[in-house]
Parts: structure tokens; C-alpha cells; sequence
């Protein structure tokens, strides 16, 4: 048998994107198309992702008692991260404890762009701490908070073509809170934005693929996620329930 690293890269892609449409094709209510999408999504990320990251549908929660939407997907910290809660079949993960949340439909549009950026934004805005590191040579300072990765990640584009013009105008944004950084439409490439502005878009031939590689050089840029003050989420044990 010969080996192909092209082989494996382009099946990788190519299983993503015939589950991606078997979901569009099998199932007739759009809840359940998009809880599919949503699962093929995850699954790829938490197979091919490095162990110290974790995916999942969850809330992200601050140590202020803010609540974020619900996310479909949320790229995490698994190895430092004190707690993550579980309550009636629900995850709630600590806002200091996220690197990259993802919004997952079956279409991109000028809705769903507009539906993600604002599920992205309700995690950006929320608090995060950062207390310094102790280190057998003294202590490091606090880690500067660093940007949550924000995207939507689908099938197939309701533009034509399908990552042009109406996109990048649907992309365009003054502000960082519900930017989308990076997102894939696996039947037609890759999109990115930066400071400079939401232009790049790479049509590819296995956007999936591609997506995946360049999610995790922008969590390897990012090393490691503040160190969360414990005691701040704590102080909720002195706080009566609401009858």
C-alpha cells in the first residue's frame, strides 16, 4: 500500500462534506437539520483537535453571573479549566475558559451571518478575569485577555457565487465585539477576517479541511488561557436563591 498525505487531507474533507449533506438531504424539519450540522461539526473538531482543547454546545457563563446565548459550538480549555457545569443535559462553561466559539447552519446568508455575530458578541462582552501565575521562581504577571475566536461554519452558501461580494458586505463590521474571524462554507471555501478588515476570502478545494488547520494555528498563536479567579465565581455560594 502507498501512503498519500494528499489522500488523507482530501477523505478528511470529503467525509465532512457528504455527512454535512446527507443531513441537508435526510432530515425534513430545519431543527433537526441543524442540530446534524451542528454534531458533524463537533465531532470533527473533537477528533482532530489536541487533547487540551474540548467542543461543545454550551452557555458560557461570568463571574458576574452573566449568561451568553446558547452556543452550537464552543472551542475550550479542558486542561486548566476548574469547572465545567452539566445541569438538566445543559453545559455551562466559565467565560475565561473559551478560546473560539462557532455558530453552525446549513446555508450561509445575510441572516445567519447577522444571527452569528450576535451570538458571538454575547460571549465577547462578557467578564473575564486573570489573576498572575505562580511559578517555582516567583510569580508571572496576569495574562492580557485575548480575543475569542467567532465564526459560522455551513454546508452550502445562498449566494452565487458563493463566497463573493454579498459576503464580504454581510462580513463588514466597525467594531471587534461580533466580528467573525473565521468561518467555512465546505462546499466552497474558507473565509477570514482581521483588523484591517473582513476581504480575504479562499476558495478552496477541501474548505473543511483547511478550515480545521487554520483553527488550530490560531489556537496554537493563542498558547494558553488566562488564570481564572476561582474565588470570584465562588462568592455566588453567599448569594440566597430567588424563592
Amino acid at each position: 500500500m502507498t501512503w498519500s498525505i494528499q489522500t488523507l487531507l482530501s477523505e478528511l474533507h470529503d467525509d465532512i462534506q457528504d455527512r454535512l449533506a446527507r443531513a441537508r438531504k435526510a432530515f425534513g424539519h430545519p431543527g433537526t437539520k441543524g442540530d446534524a450540522s451542528e454534531s458533524v461539526w463537533l465531532e470533527l473538531l473533537e477528533t482532530y483537535l489536541p487533547q487540551r482543547y474540548q467542543a461543545t454546545s454550551a452557555h458560557v457563563v461570568d463571574s458576574d453571573g452573566k449568561f451568553s446565548e446558547q452556543i452550537d459550538v464552543v472551542v475550550f480549555d479542558r486542561q486548566y479549566s476548574p469547572f465545567i457545569f452539566n445541569f438538566q443535559g445543559q453545559k455551562v462553561i466559565p467565560a475565561e475558559s473559551v478560546y473560539g466559539v462557532f455558530e453552525a447552519k446549513q446555508s450561509i446568508n445575510a441572516e445567519h451571518v447577522a444571527y452569528a455575530r450576535k451570538k458571538v458578541a454575547s460571549v465577547r462582552r462578557l467578564h473575564r478575569t486573570s489573576l498572575p501565575i505562580p511559578h517555582a521562581g516567583g510569580t508571572y504577571p496576569a495574562k492580557p485577555l485575548q480575543h475569542i475566536i467567532g465564526g459560522l461554519l455551513t454546508l452550502e452558501s445562498d449566494w452565487s457565487p458563493g463566497l463573493g461580494e454579498p459576503l464580504t458586505n454581510a462580513l463588514a463590521t466597525v467594531g471587534s465585539d461580533d466580528r467573525l474571524d473565521l468561518g467555512c462554507v465546505a462546499a466552497h471555501g474558507i473565509f477570514s477576517c482581521d483588523n484591517d478588515g473582513c476581504g480575504t476570502l479562499t476558495p478552496i478545494g477541501k474548505p473543511a479541511t483547511a478550515f480545521l488547520f487554520e483553527l488550530i494555528a490560531r489556537l496554537q498563536e493563542k498558547a494558553t488561557v488566562p488564570m481564572i479567579d476561582v474565588r470570584a465565581y465562588a462568592r455566588w455560594l453567599d448569594v440566597d436563591l430567588p424563592v
